[in-house]
């Protein structure tokens, strides 16, 4: 009986190739074909890894990490190399990862194997690194022709003379502490900064203003920044369209409350065309979760903010991977300045000539 076991055993290891003991020569070849090579990588150097990899946690390609290094680089390398100074591409990948995942400090320290303080001071760097470059990345109208501007925004739906798509987005914080809390909460009752954007038709953001409480009004936001100055005294050839939380002016245009026929039309193509700007908050929240809720005061915030949208501008620019873009909120923003007279006709004039 043991003589006839120990036969059936043998047959059975010869038979399956994944068994450790294994003293068929057929079954080893086997194994060493379905056998996966190991990879050694560097652990230190976080380029080390495919893109996949790199963009899962970083949001960006190896390439993009690299050309983000040279930018970043003589404003964040250290000095020398004293105690075990972190390398540029450490620095902008800890602080990538940050925004990446807007996970806790100490989150992001256990997945980089660094201490919450190192990690606190490298953001903090890399990211007012990123925002001294907003001059160079985010530019009104933008880095192409006006005309080309107008051609791409005429192509979605046939609204023309568009220069930019303008709204505000809500980005959530901690509640801050001191007397001026209680600004900082918005009408959906939660801590946040109202952030004004101005797009592209390619989603590339041309125009951001970060440093208003969330308690503030959008079109408040507006008349108080510089590009309202500037398209008021006719600095630039072109018109702004905006939702109804914005009064109507000869540059920026809103949409009809009772349309008509050709009003109907009008707003159609308003809304498609506008759409664009509510595109580029999504694909800026969706890569950069920090955006979802920041926990820092409001002025770290406001950097972070006008961080992301450097970065976002550099992953347009340079092909890298879009997200998908979640539904957009509806914030349902009341107006609270009148329509300007001259906004009106002008309005009136573009039914009449455009859409009639």
């Amino acid at each position: 009986m043991k003589a006839q076991n120990c036969v059936f055993l043998s047959a059975l290891t010869m038979a399956c190739p994944f068994l450790r003991d294994v003293v068929d020569e057929e079954a080893l070849v086997l194994r060493r074909a379905f056998r996966r090579e190991r990879v050694f990588r560097d652990r230190l150097d976080p380029l080390a890894f495919p893109d996949d990899h790199l963009y899962e946690r970083y949001r960006f390609s190896a390439d993009g990490i690299r050309y983000l290094c040279r930018l970043l680089g003589p404003r964040i390398k250290h000095r020398t190399a004293r105690s075990h100074a972190l390398s540029v591409e450490q620095m902008v990948c800890v602080a990538l990862r940050f925004f990446a995942s807007g996970a806790f400090l100490y989150s992001v320290g256990d997945a980089e194997q660094l201490n919450k303080a190192t990690i606190c001071r490298t953001i903090r760097s890399v990211c007012l690194a990123i925002k001294a470059l907003a001059d160079v990345f985010i530019s009104f109208p933008g880095h192409r022709r006006l005309c080309d501007m107008k051609e791409e925004f005429y192509r979605i739906a046939g609204f023309p003379n568009v220069i930019g798509a303008v709204d505000c987005t809500h980005i959530r914080i901690k509640a801050p502490s001191g007397a001026h809390e209680a600004d900082f909460v918005n009408r959906k009752s939660f801590h946040s900064i109202n952030v004004q954007m101005v797009c592209n038709a390619d989603c590339v953001i041309s125009n951001v203003v970060a440093k208003w409480p969330g308690s503030v009004h959008d079109s408040r936001i507006f008349r108080a920044s510089e590009i309202y100055q500037c398209l008021s005294q006719g600095e630039f050839s072109g018109v702004l369209l905006g939702d109804r939380g914005y009064g109507c002016q000869p540059f920026l245009l809103t949409p009809f409350t009772d349309p008509q026929e050709a009003q109907q039309a009008y707003n159609h193509a308003h809304a498609r065309t506008r759409a664009r700007v509510e595109m580029t908050f999504g694909l800026l929240k969706a890569p950069f979760h920090c955006l979802h809720k920041l926990r820092v005061n409001p002025v770290r915030a406001c950097d972070i903010t006008v961080g992301c949208a450097v970065l976002h501008n550099v992953a347009c620019l340079r092909k890298e991977r879009a997200p998908r873009v979640p539904p957009a909120m509806d914030w349902d923003n009341p107006a609270i300045f009148p329509d300007d007279d001259s906004g009106r006709l002008l309005r009136d004039q573009y039914v009449l000539n455009y859409f009639s």
